[in-house]
């Protein structure tokens, strides 16, 4: 029989039904999907061999689990792909405010109802989508929220005594009963609040204003927490820590290939954006490497870590940074320029945290400073290192093009140029493209330009050139041209 059509205890009874508890049913989807060789978490990218066994191992334990890493790194993503492990539906009695199991009853309310009706009794199906609870844990957070409450109004309406069970308000996690019930940043919770989970994750009764009520709730918890929290706002209580079974610990992409592939999921784009502009790979490289730079920057916070989420954003500006730019000059396609990566230092500024020396240098210097970085890091996998200490006399790969500027005024790259002004300019530089033909022979053509530019910044990196950032665009020159000709 379909279960739309088992619509009482009865016929739930006849059809041979086996309740089980919610860690039991996780557990038992997941050995079936890891036997079926199924991608449990899909969508999450790079834990495959570090966060993803561990979490197995922890669901196959039957554990309560603590996420632990720092922000941006996919924990609250996890926590609800875990609803993809639970039965699809499974029965409930019929007006439970706590999702009673039929044939096991804890609330007073289905325990009458079924000794009134018996097998007549009523039962509704419950979708897994509807048995994921999530709370973020915030100052204001009381243990009424969580637990539960006299609720006075309900005595008056039913005209019971206080003395009554039945005037008791069920809070957020008795609601949650035989579903996911997530804790966001766990470490701000007060902990006097942390002090009211203890017995329901370890003895499964609850205390509400006097009233012991033994209702062993089936619950599945999953708590997230950031380390900077230990240490800035908050902690666990060691007793609570100690009835969590499994802390998992997660991490950053570990390199760019797997930090790419995030970035393009994720990020919101308009099919417009995708079709108007093309964005070289290199292009992707420059903008993830600027996350790694900024982790290991000296102007940023460790101990807050930089979010996958600046790299969305950057991404989602960069591309809006060129759609702004063909919409005003009427053009139907364009390709990514090394200069539009100044449109994404908004969200590179919006996103990190710095220490004292990076606020004294100001957030849009660090941003820059990210990016000048990033393109140092890349430089030598494209084209010849440029070595800090070298001779005088010694002849370098790029000698003719800073020669071409010290001969030159200087070349202005302004924001706003249409797609054949920007090439025309370029163009006019011939060792730019003399140094593409000898060490990038195989460049896609329509990256080309790309490349160019980066060459441009590369050398203004590494102090082979200069670069000066005008209202409306840029203006490379050679480093003492400009100071000799004065002279």
């Amino acid at each position: 029989m379909k279960i739309q059509n088992i619509t009482t205890l009865g016929q739930l009874r006849k059809e041979g039904y086996q309740s089980k508890s919610i860690k039991n049913e996780l557990r038992d989807n997941l050995i079936t999907k890891i036997k079926n060789r199924e991608d449990v978490f899909q969508g999450v990218w790079g834990y495959e061999n570090s966060v993803i066994p561990e979490l197995e191992r922890a669901i196959l334990s039957r554990h309560n689990i603590n996420l632990l890493g720092l922000r941006g790194q996919a924990k609250t993503r996890l926590a609800r792909l875990m609803v993809k492990l639970l039965d699809e539906y499974i029965p409930v009695v019929e007006g439970s405010e706590i999702h009673d199991d039929p044939m096991n009853p804890l609330s007073r309310f289905a325990k009458e109802l079924i000794k009134e009706k018996g097998d007549a009794t009523p039962i509704t199906w419950l979708h897994r989508d509807d048995r994921f609870y999530e709370k973020l844990a915030t100052p204001d957070v009381t243990v009424a929220d969580l637990i539960g409450d006299v609720d006075p109004i309900k005595a008056a309406n039913m005209k019971l005594s206080y003395a009554d069970d039945r005037v008791i308000h069920f809070g957020m996690i008795p609601r949650a009963n035989r579903c996911i019930f997530v804790i966001n940043e766990l470490p701000d919770l007060q902990a006097r609040i942390q002090v009211s989970l203890f017995n329901i994750l370890q003895e499964g009764d609850i205390q509400i204003r006097g009233f012991k009520l033994r209702l062993p709730l089936d619950l599945q918890f999953v708590f997230t927490a950031n380390p900077e929290d230990y240490t800035n706002r908050g902690s666990i209580v060691t007793p609570l820590k100690d009835r969590i079974g499994s802390q998992i610990l997660t991490h950053y992409p570990e390199d760019i290939s797997i930090a790419k592939r995030i970035t393009k999921q994720e990020a919101k784009l308009d099919a417009r954006q995708s079709d108007l502009v093309h964005v070289p790979e290199l292009a992707m490289d420059l903008l993830e490497q600027i996350s790694f730079e900024a982790r290991d920057s000296e102007y940023v916070d460790a101990k807050s870590g930089v979010s996958a989420r600046m790299s969305i954003t950057a991404y989602e500006n960069l591309l809006s940074t060129a759609e702004r730019r063909i919409l005003k000059s009427n053009e139907n396609q364009t390709t990514i320029r090394l200069s539009d990566f100044m449109g994404v230092v908004p969200a590179i500024t919006g996103k990190i945290e710095l220490v004292y020396e990076g606020e004294q240098e100001g957030a849009a210097f660090v941003a820059e400073n990210l990016i000048d970085d990033a393109i140092k890091t890349l430089f030598p996998k494209l084209f010849p290192p440029i070595n800090k200490l070298e001779r005088k006399d010694a002849e370098t790969p790029y000698d003719e093009l800073v020669s071409w500027f010290f001969d030159q005024e200087a070349l202005e790259l302004l924001d706003e140029d249409d797609d054949s002004t920007y090439r025309s300019k370029l163009d006019s530089v011939p060792p730019l493209q003399q140094l593409l033909n000898e060490h990038q022979p195989e460049l896609d053509k329509s990256d080309g330009y790309f490349v160019k530019e980066l060459v441009l910044w590369g050398l203004v990196a590494h102090n082979k050139l200069s670069k000066y950032r005008m209202s409306d665009g840029v203006r490379f020159k050679d480093m003492y041209g400009s100071y000799i000709s004065g002279l």
